[in-house]
Parts: structure tokens; sequence; C-alpha cells
């Protein structure tokens, strides 16, 4: 289910954790509440990693990764590199990469299939990215965006894009990710989406903010608990025809 957490007073989820089907990285100096909203909806599924990526806490916008690996930035320092190899499941790759565009999380939004990349992207990240990851990759823009990894949030059931996505973006988006696709927000209104919540095949975070409204969309299109994407337009209905009664 999607569940409300906070950073140190910051709604900004996405931006300190990266959540994937077998592992959770979180940031460190965070206060034990946020680490135990984390750990108390996966400890026993999969491991939650405390860490920090090029000295910095914002690790969720510095590496991308799925099952299968992470990807982090060249200036992540050798001891992190350590900390997270020896925490994460072995079946995980981890690699470094030299690319410009070093906030790799920005850049880049994948499930475990299908990666969406910055056009300007390199080519041999690019290739890393296919080889590490297993997925294949699209060079794409959301609503006119190159930072796909910030406006978007994908998992291997649904994805939640930019609410200004026209719909033959939306369209197009869908048909390559396989996956269905619902424009919307997190934390009342925010169109940041990657950096205010984080999502996998079984359970979401999101912002303090954000409303019922969204969290109901998005346990919808990621179908989370027991909601199916029909539910929720019936139930937005009957809300909106209550508040009007």
């Amino acid at each position: 289910m999607a569940v409300r957490a906070q950073f140190e007073g910051n709604n900004e989820v996405g931006v300190f954790s990266k959540l994937t089907n077998s592992y959770c990285l979180v940031a460190i100096g965070g206060s034990e509440n946020f680490y135990s909203i984390f750990e108390g909806e996966l400890s026993e599924v999969v491991p939650v990693v405390h860490t920090s990526i090029a000295g910095c806490r914002i690790i969720g916008r510095m590496c991308v990764g799925n099952r299968h690996g992470l990807l982090v930035p060249n200036s992540t320092t050798d001891q992190e590199m350590q900390q997270m190899r020896n925490s994460l499941p072995d079946s995980v790759k981890i690699q470094r990469i030299e690319e410009r565009l070093s906030a790799l999380g920005n850049v880049i939004a994948c499930n475990d299939y299908v990666a969406l990349v910055h056009p300007d992207l390199d080519r041999e990240t690019e290739e890393i990215l296919a080889d590490v990851l297993k997925v294949e990759v699209f060079r794409q823009t959301m609503a006119d965006n190159v930072l796909v990894g910030s406006y978007c949030a994908i998992s291997n059931q649904g994805a939640l894009v930019h609410p200004r996505t026209s719909v033959e973006d939306q369209d197009e988006l869908s048909s390559l990710l396989q996956v269905p696709l619902v424009a919307g927000t997190v934390n009342r209104g925010s169109d940041i989406i990657g950096g205010g919540m984080v999502v996998n095949d079984w359970c979401a975070f999101c912002g303090l903010d954000t409303t019922s409204t969204e969290l109901s969309v998005i346990e919808s299109v990621f179908k989370l608990g027991d909601s199916q994407p029909s539910k929720v337009t019936t139930e937005m209905r009957d809300t909106l025809i209550e508040s009007m009664t």
C-alpha cells in the first residue's frame, strides 16, 4: 500500500531514498521515524540500506537501479561502494558510471524491464544501463522536460507521469513501458513525482503532504493493496457527489 513519510521535515521522499523490488536505499542522517516507516513495511522482504552517495544525502537523485543492479556516479567513494556491496543482495550488480549528467536519478527512470532516459545521455552510459540493469533503453522527454527521472515514477505494475503530459505522449509512453499509465501529482499538487515518491511492485512511499485523492490514484495505478484502476474513478465520483450534496 502507499504510506506517507517525511525526511527531516522534507516531503521529497524520492530525493532521500531509492526503492526497488530487491533492496531499498535510505539516506543517512535522517530521523529514526523516517527509517522505521521504511523498515516496518520492508524489512521482512528486502534489505533497507543506510548510505550516502558521493558524500550526499540526496541518494534517490544520485543513483538509478532496479532488482538486477544499481548504477552510481563516479564521485561515489570506495567506502560507500564497499558498504553498499556488503549490504545489497548478491544478485544485485553495482557499478560506477562516468557520466556528465551525474545525478542519474534525475535523468533516468526505470523499472525491471524498461528505462526512459534524458535525450543527451552518453551512448556508453546507455550500454552500461542496458547491460547492468537488463533493460531496454528509450530516449524520452516528459511533458517537454528532459529530466525524465524527476517527473515520473515507474514500477512493473504501472506508471505515474507529469500532470501536463499530453494524451499522445501518454499513449506512447504506455506502449513503451507496457504498463497502465496515469498523469497525476504528489505532495498536494507537486509535479516532481520522482522526487516526491518511491514505489516498487507492492508498496509506495510519498511525502507527508500527499492528499488522500493523490494516494488513491497512486494505489490504483500501481495496483497496491486492493485498489484496481476502475475503482478509483467510481470512488472519486462518489466523493465528489457526496461533497456536492
